[in-house]
């Protein structure tokens, strides 16, 4: 069980959307790398380490609860987690590494999703996947494609790759 403090717009995935998450990514993510850019909780990021993901790497800009993630990486005996206390956007303008599966859940009265999406085009390997959380129904900007989507209470979710 991951502890974290009560944050404004913090949500931690629903345990039954994280079940489907990674019914479609596959239960074995070894080998692969992972960005959470939003981490928030961390439980997507934890999920895909604990799931044998080569490197996890999670982004938190809020200092208490990025210090909450630490605690819990360490608790968790997480070595392939990375953790970075930085801005979701300006990291991926910065980031130079290409990974197999982004997880974007940013708080969802933002305009971070369509602006960190433009930032990811580049930054996925072949196949890479991009899951997608929102509050209201989502329609991906042109040069991305919907693989699966799915609702559950008051969360859409959705698979995404590039459509090239």
């Amino acid at each position: 069980m991951l502890d974290f403090p009560d944050a404004p717009g913090l949500r931690p995935t629903p345990d039954r959307v994280r079940e489907t998450l990674f019914n479609w990514l596959g239960q074995d993510l070894y080998g692969l790398r992972c960005l959470d850019l939003f981490a928030g909780s961390g439980a997507l990021g934890c999920e895909a380490a604990s799931r044998g993901a080569d490197q996890v790497v999670m982004v938190e800009k809020n200092r208490q609860v990025h210090q909450a993630l630490a605690t819990n990486v360490a608790k968790l005996r997480l070595a392939n987690v990375a953790l970075h206390w930085a801005d979701g956007l300006e990291f991926a303008r910065s980031e130079t590494g290409r990974y197999d599966v982004v997880f974007l859940d940013p708080p969802f009265q933002s305009d971070y999703l369509p602006k960190a999406l433009e930032l990811l085009k580049e930054k996925l390997n072949e196949g890479g996947r991009v899951y997608v959380e929102t509050g209201v129904a989502y329609e991906p900007p042109q040069g991305w494609r919907v693989l699966k989507s799915k609702r559950a209470g008051q969360v859409n979710y959705q698979l995404l790759e590039r459509d090239d």
